[in-house]
């Protein structure tokens, strides 16, 4: 009987819409720009089935707006939705922050802080796109202790909109000490067990983002004359 054989375990639809998502998250795809099946076909270089299938995926995930007649474009949130998802991101945050503290231990402290150095270190270099994965890596070490898997499944949803966002916001801050300070204090709070200081900091930090943002992308929006500002 023949050994066994090395198969990826990525199809091409996955390994596609993955590539595809990063596009999206880091604006390199704008919000509500046309995606042309034929178009991606040719860049890369396959038929349009595992692109239908990759853009699929990528509408049941709200990055993408698709249907089989009309083709798809990037989702473009109204800033009524955008100030909802960081709404959202507040209140399940906040609560599984609140959950995870009395729970974490050295090695979930020692997780944290080695995020957050390399995260301080793409700060310095100024590499949105690796900052964006680390933030999002660190919140999720912070709240991994509460173990609320199906409340994580939720946020994990909910996070895929914001990234976006938060890497806009990112891209063009130019002060970022506040941020770095925040997230230093989150874990300064969780480390003292002092749960109140910790969820008022994470509450403030998230909304700090999300109003900093609406106003940067209603500015754009007006910018551009679009009258969705």
């Amino acid at each position: 009987m023949a050994g066994k054989r090395a198969v990826s375990r990525n199809t091409l639809p996955d390994v596609i819409a993955n590539d595809l998502r990063e596009r999206i998250l880091s604006g390199e795809l704008a919000e509500g720009e046309v995606i042309r099946q034929e178009t991606l076909a040719d860049e890369y270089d396959v038929s349009r089935m595992p692109i239908r299938e990759a853009l699929k995926r990528l509408d049941a995930e709200g990055l993408v707006q698709f249907t089989n007649n009309r083709g798809a474009s990037v989702t473009k949130h109204s800033l009524p939705e955008i100030a909802e998802i960081f709404d959202l991101r507040i209140l399940i945050e906040v609560d599984l922050f609140c959950r995870a503290i009395p729970a974490m231990t050295s090695t979930d402290f020692s997780l944290c802080n080695q995020i957050l150095e390399e995260m301080e270190a793409s700060y310095d270099a100024n590499d949105v796109g690796k900052w964006g994965t680390l933030n999002h890596q660190y919140h999720s070490a912070l709240y991994a202790a509460a173990d609320r898997r199906l409340t994580n499944d939720v946020l994990q949803g909910i996070s895929l909109h914001s990234d976006r966002f938060v890497r806009m916001h990112l891209s063009v801050m130019e002060q970022r000490e506040p941020a770095k300070k925040e997230h230093r204090d989150l874990l300064r709070f969780a480390e003292a067990r002092d749960i109140e200081g910790a969820c008022t900091t994470l509450r403030e930090h998230i909304t700090r983002t999300k109003d900093e943002l609406l106003r940067l992308v209603a500015e754009n929006r007006s910018a551009a004359g679009d009258p969705a500002a």
